[in-house]
């Protein structure tokens, strides 16, 4: 399986973020790309004041636009993340889309874990303040392999990692807009321990430089093979870089380090930990 992971500098011009999210489709697609990942709110990266603006239901005009691309190139698409209307007036969903090669969608799904955090005098977020969190893991299955859904701050959490990875998941895309603070620290290590702990491919589609109100993002787009290595990863500037997954190596590795088949559920009952 070949697959493009796109790396962006989206802001709060809504049209030119789509303008380049097909252009960086459209190349992916001309270097052989089978899938293509788009990185965290690549519609709109921007002051909460204007998510109600940028906000669409799904279907809405953003996702028929990726669906027509996905259509167009005959490649699935992970439409990255974008604000999806609730219910509740004021507030939104960080939702992932995935698109099959007919422009169907194949599966949603809803941030679970929200970026609230106070590093002082570094990073301050409250995505909370304007966010709804998801409540469902979500697998789906593209060219015959299943594949897991996540966004972002999910990184930190392994047991959503885990869950995905005992539901089948050979592919977990994880769509990101990591702060420059965290992301040079914690980025590649986060990503290589997820891979590495479930034996799986992580696909990374990143969010570079700066972006209102007065936010910088890491950027570094990976592909992690299972065993943990760092197989592509984009330059410091917006473009796409394109890997090949090998997924009889995946199940070499499951076989010879079988540590998903090693585990003991049953001696973990004991411990007041709820997943």
């Amino acid at each position: 399986m070949r697959v493009g992971v796109v790396q962006m500098n989206s802001r709060g011009d809504k049209a030119e973020n789509l303008a380049t999210a097909e252009r960086l489709i459209a190349e992916a697609a001309a270097r052989g790309a089978q899938v293509v990942a788009l990185p965290e709110y690549v519609s709109y990266l921007g002051p909460r004041e204007q998510h109600e603006a940028n906000a669409e239901p799904i279907p809405g005009p953003t996702t028929e636009r990726f669906a027509a691309a996905a259509r167009r190139h005959g490649l699935y698409l992970l439409g990255g993340s974008i604000l999806e209307r609730s219910a509740t007036p004021g507030k939104y969903y960080n939702t992932s889309v995935l698109f099959d090669p007919s422009g169907a969608i194949l599966a949603t799904y809803r941030k679970i874990h929200l970026f609230d955090i106070d590093l002082t005098g570094n990073v301050t977020a409250n995505e909370s303040a304007t966010i709804l969190p998801g409540d469902r893991i979500v697998t789906a299955e593209i060219a015959g392999h299943r594949v897991g859904l996540t966004i972002c701050y999910d990184l930190r959490f392994p047991e959503l990692y885990r869950l995905l990875a005992l539901e089948g998941a050979e592919l977990v895309f994880v769509p990101a807009a990591f702060t420059l603070y965290t992301g040079k620290d914690h980025w590649h290590v986060l990503l290589r321990a997820r891979a590495i702990e479930n034996q799986c491919y992580v696909v990374a589609p990143a969010q570079i430089g700066p972006h209102e109100p007065n936010a910088q993002c890491y950027g570094h787009a990976l592909v992690v093979d299972p065993w943990g290595t760092v197989v592509a990863e984009a330059p410091n500037r917006v473009g796409v870089v394109v890997s090949e997954l090998d997924f009889s190596y995946l199940r070499e590795i499951r076989a010879q380090l079988p540590s998903l088949a090693n585990r003991r559920p049953e001696a973990y009952r004991g411990f007041p930990v709820t997943v």
